[in-house]
């Protein structure tokens, strides 16, 4: 074999076996607790995982309840006295309720009540009525958000992985997002 064939195997080769790292990345046993902004597992183990199109066969069915729980950030603590502060706007998918903060992989007592709360406004009660958990895409909230729904209950999890970017991605709309009221705040 010529040096330019070997090379170029070589090269395929390599790609081959990082698109496969990517593309396998386990369930971990537990929460995610770290580096929540990349890549996620393609399941999740009691829940069924859906991509941008049956997302919105499921959204004009209006056959769901939609929880975005993409994470907000918080006003700087050092902020000299007088300075504005602006929270960087949320959009999401129509008809979703927002619960920032509570995708983290372990959660403060009150954080967990928010969530559970929040879940039950949610459904209306339903433990059984579909539950759409979703954030950004390559983001462990939303999975971390959806397992723990399903551990409090909840029996029709199913899990957007690709989230906003996804259907934004499709050209399917979204409007201007505001958060449950928290228990902190």
């Amino acid at each position: 074999m010529n040096r330019t064939v070997v090379g170029f195997a070589l090269i395929v080769m390599i790609v081959a076996a990082g698109k496969s790292a990517v593309a396998g990345v386990p369930e971990p046993d537990g929460y995610r607790l770290e580096n929540y902004r990349s890549p996620t597992p393609a399941t999740l183990q009691g829940v069924r995982v859906i991509g941008t199109v049956e997302a919105e066969k499921i959204w004009r069915s209006h056959s769901a309840s939609f929880v975005d729980v993409l994470p907000r950030p918080p006003r700087p603590r050092n902020l000299p006295e007088g300075t504005l502060w602006r929270d960087t706007p949320r959009s999401n998918i129509p008809g979703s309720i927002w619960l920032p903060d509570t995708g983290y992989g372990a959660l403060a007592p009150n954080m967990a009540d928010y969530f559970s709360k929040g879940l039950d406004k949610a459904t209306n009660g339903d433990r059984a009525k579909v539950l759409v958990l979703y954030c950004l895409a390559d983001c462990w909230m939303s999975w971390n958000a959806a397992k723990r729904a399903r551990s409090l209950g909840y029996s029709n999890v199913v899990w957007y992985p690709e989230g906003t970017d996804g259907w934004l991605a499709a050209g399917l709309p979204v409007q201007p997002a505001e958060p449950e009221s928290r228990p902190d705040q």
